[in-house]
Protein backbone atom coordinates (compact mmCIF):
# COMPACT_ATOMS: atom_id res chain seq x y z
CA UNK A 1 0.00 0.00 0.00
CA UNK A 2 1.41 3.41 -1.13
CA UNK A 3 2.47 5.38 1.45
CA UNK A 4 0.31 8.06 0.90
CA UNK A 5 -2.73 6.19 1.67
CA UNK A 6 -1.71 5.88 5.77
CA UNK A 7 -1.08 9.99 6.19
CA UNK A 8 -4.84 10.75 5.80
CA UNK A 9 -5.53 14.20 5.17
CA UNK A 10 -8.57 14.94 2.91
CA UNK A 11 -8.14 16.40 -0.44
CA UNK A 12 -11.57 17.89 -0.50
CA UNK A 13 -11.22 19.58 2.83
CA UNK A 14 -8.22 21.20 1.56
CA UNK A 15 -10.20 22.12 -1.55
CA UNK A 16 -13.32 23.50 0.72
CA UNK A 17 -11.00 25.36 2.95
CA UNK A 18 -9.71 26.93 -0.39
CA UNK A 19 -13.38 28.26 -1.57
CA UNK A 20 -13.47 29.29 2.15
CA UNK A 21 -11.11 31.62 2.13
CA UNK A 22 -10.96 32.44 -1.59
CA UNK A 23 -15.04 34.22 -0.96
CA UNK A 24 -14.21 35.30 2.41
CA UNK A 25 -10.97 37.49 1.04
CA UNK A 26 -12.08 38.67 -1.76
CA UNK A 27 -11.39 41.55 -0.62
CA UNK A 28 -7.99 41.33 -0.95
CA UNK A 29 -7.62 44.59 -2.67
CA UNK A 30 -9.77 46.49 -1.04
CA UNK A 31 -7.89 46.83 2.01
CA UNK A 32 -4.42 47.73 1.26
CA UNK A 33 -2.17 46.56 4.27
CA UNK A 34 1.16 44.68 3.46
CA UNK A 35 0.39 42.38 6.35
CA UNK A 36 -3.66 41.57 5.21
CA UNK A 37 -2.61 40.91 1.55
CA UNK A 38 0.18 38.83 2.26
CA UNK A 39 -1.64 36.71 5.40
CA UNK A 40 -4.59 36.48 2.97
CA UNK A 41 -2.65 35.34 -0.36
CA UNK A 42 -0.81 32.70 2.73
CA UNK A 43 -4.73 31.31 3.72
CA UNK A 44 -5.52 30.64 0.10
CA UNK A 45 -2.02 29.59 -1.05
CA UNK A 46 -1.38 27.15 1.96
CA UNK A 47 -5.09 25.39 1.15
CA UNK A 48 -4.30 24.85 -2.53
CA UNK A 49 -2.73 21.71 -2.33
CA UNK A 50 -3.32 17.84 -3.57
CA UNK A 51 -3.51 14.90 -0.82
CA UNK A 52 -5.71 11.74 -0.82
CA UNK A 53 -7.91 12.77 -4.09
CA UNK A 54 -8.22 8.90 -4.52
CA UNK A 55 -9.41 7.59 -1.85
CA UNK A 56 -11.24 10.97 -0.46
CA UNK A 57 -15.28 9.70 -1.78
CA UNK A 58 -17.42 12.75 0.08
CA UNK A 59 -19.92 13.72 -2.36
CA UNK A 60 -19.54 17.77 -2.20
CA UNK A 61 -22.51 18.71 -3.41
CA UNK A 62 -24.47 19.13 -0.19
CA UNK A 63 -21.60 20.69 1.12
CA UNK A 64 -21.13 23.27 -1.38
CA UNK A 65 -25.06 24.00 -2.07
CA UNK A 66 -26.54 24.39 1.70
CA UNK A 67 -24.02 26.76 2.37
CA UNK A 68 -24.89 29.16 -0.62
CA UNK A 69 -28.89 29.00 0.23
CA UNK A 70 -27.99 30.08 3.60
CA UNK A 71 -25.75 32.95 2.81
CA UNK A 72 -28.62 33.98 0.06
CA UNK A 73 -30.99 33.49 3.30
CA UNK A 74 -28.98 35.26 6.19
CA UNK A 75 -26.12 38.01 5.32
CA UNK A 76 -26.04 41.50 6.95
CA UNK A 77 -26.14 43.23 3.42
CA UNK A 78 -27.31 42.22 -0.30
CA UNK A 79 -24.45 42.21 -2.32
CA UNK A 80 -21.76 40.36 -3.63
CA UNK A 81 -19.18 40.61 -0.87
CA UNK A 82 -21.55 40.47 1.89
CA UNK A 83 -23.04 37.18 0.45
CA UNK A 84 -19.93 35.22 -0.34
CA UNK A 85 -18.43 36.39 3.82
CA UNK A 86 -21.68 34.68 4.47
CA UNK A 87 -21.30 32.01 2.36
CA UNK A 88 -17.71 31.30 3.65
CA UNK A 89 -18.92 31.22 7.11
CA UNK A 90 -21.52 28.50 6.49
CA UNK A 91 -19.27 26.26 3.91
CA UNK A 92 -16.26 26.85 6.94
CA UNK A 93 -18.68 25.18 9.33
CA UNK A 94 -18.84 21.90 7.06
CA UNK A 95 -15.35 21.95 5.45
CA UNK A 96 -14.00 19.45 7.97
CA UNK A 97 -16.90 16.83 7.12
CA UNK A 98 -14.76 15.60 4.25
CA UNK A 99 -11.63 14.76 6.78
CA UNK A 100 -13.96 13.14 9.30
CA UNK A 101 -15.37 10.85 6.66
CA UNK A 102 -11.78 9.92 5.21
CA UNK A 103 -10.94 8.98 8.69
CA UNK A 104 -13.40 7.19 9.52
CA UNK A 105 -13.22 5.12 5.99
CA UNK A 106 -9.48 4.84 7.01
CA UNK A 107 -10.02 4.09 10.33
CA UNK A 108 -6.87 5.24 11.74
CA UNK A 109 -4.29 8.24 11.36
CA UNK A 110 -0.97 9.13 11.52
CA UNK A 111 0.37 11.37 14.39
CA UNK A 112 1.05 14.68 12.50
CA UNK A 113 -2.52 14.08 11.16
CA UNK A 114 -4.31 14.22 14.04
CA UNK A 115 -2.49 17.41 15.18
CA UNK A 116 -3.46 19.13 12.12
CA UNK A 117 -6.85 18.58 12.09
CA UNK A 118 -7.09 19.03 15.93
CA UNK A 119 -5.17 22.50 15.14
CA UNK A 120 -8.13 22.90 12.55
CA UNK A 121 -10.46 22.40 15.59
CA UNK A 122 -8.83 24.55 18.23
CA UNK A 123 -8.42 27.59 15.57
CA UNK A 124 -12.50 27.58 15.99
CA UNK A 125 -12.21 26.98 19.83
CA UNK A 126 -10.03 30.53 19.49
CA UNK A 127 -12.73 32.27 17.69
CA UNK A 128 -15.18 31.51 20.15
CA UNK A 129 -12.90 33.31 22.85
CA UNK A 130 -13.05 35.47 20.53
CA UNK A 131 -17.00 36.25 20.72
CA UNK A 132 -16.85 36.43 23.78
CA UNK A 133 -14.13 39.45 24.17
CA UNK A 134 -15.85 40.95 21.49
CA UNK A 135 -19.32 40.95 23.61
CA UNK A 136 -18.06 41.91 26.74
CA UNK A 137 -15.64 44.36 25.59
CA UNK A 138 -16.89 45.88 22.21
CA UNK A 139 -19.80 48.86 22.31
CA UNK A 140 -22.95 48.13 22.37
CA UNK A 141 -22.14 44.45 22.79
CA UNK A 142 -21.51 42.99 19.40
CA UNK A 143 -23.14 40.18 18.06
CA UNK A 144 -22.25 38.23 14.94
CA UNK A 145 -25.54 35.76 14.78
CA UNK A 146 -23.97 34.42 11.45
CA UNK A 147 -20.22 33.24 12.98
CA UNK A 148 -21.81 32.27 15.98
CA UNK A 149 -24.37 29.49 14.83
CA UNK A 150 -21.34 28.61 12.10
CA UNK A 151 -19.40 27.80 14.63
CA UNK A 152 -21.16 26.48 17.02
CA UNK A 153 -22.39 23.51 14.33
CA UNK A 154 -18.43 23.39 12.89
CA UNK A 155 -17.27 23.08 16.73
CA UNK A 156 -20.03 20.52 17.43
CA UNK A 157 -18.82 18.51 14.51
CA UNK A 158 -15.33 18.09 16.45
CA UNK A 159 -17.00 16.33 19.10
CA UNK A 160 -16.16 12.95 18.86
CA UNK A 161 -12.30 13.61 17.39
CA UNK A 162 -11.43 15.85 20.11
CA UNK A 163 -13.13 13.12 22.65
CA UNK A 164 -11.18 10.39 20.73
CA UNK A 165 -7.73 12.74 20.43
CA UNK A 166 -7.18 13.77 24.15
CA UNK A 167 -8.28 9.73 24.96
CA UNK A 168 -5.45 8.87 22.66
CA UNK A 169 -3.39 10.75 21.25
CA UNK A 170 -2.63 13.02 24.34
CA UNK A 171 -1.55 9.71 25.69
CA UNK A 172 0.61 8.62 23.74
CA UNK A 173 -1.01 6.10 21.63
CA UNK A 174 -2.08 5.85 18.02
CA UNK A 175 -5.21 7.65 16.50
CA UNK A 176 -7.57 4.93 16.18
CA UNK A 177 -11.71 4.74 16.02
CA UNK A 178 -13.33 2.35 17.70
CA UNK A 179 -14.65 -0.87 15.74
Amino acid sequence: MPSTLTTGISFKTQLLYFIVFVTRYIDLFYHLSAYLILMKIFFIGSTGTRHEADIDTIQLEWLLGAPAILALLFHYKFNVKEILWAYSIFLEAVAILPQMFLLQRLGEAETITTHYIFALGAYRGLYILNWIWRFIFEPKHHFDYIAFVAGLIQTGLYGDFFYIYFNQVVKGKKFELPA
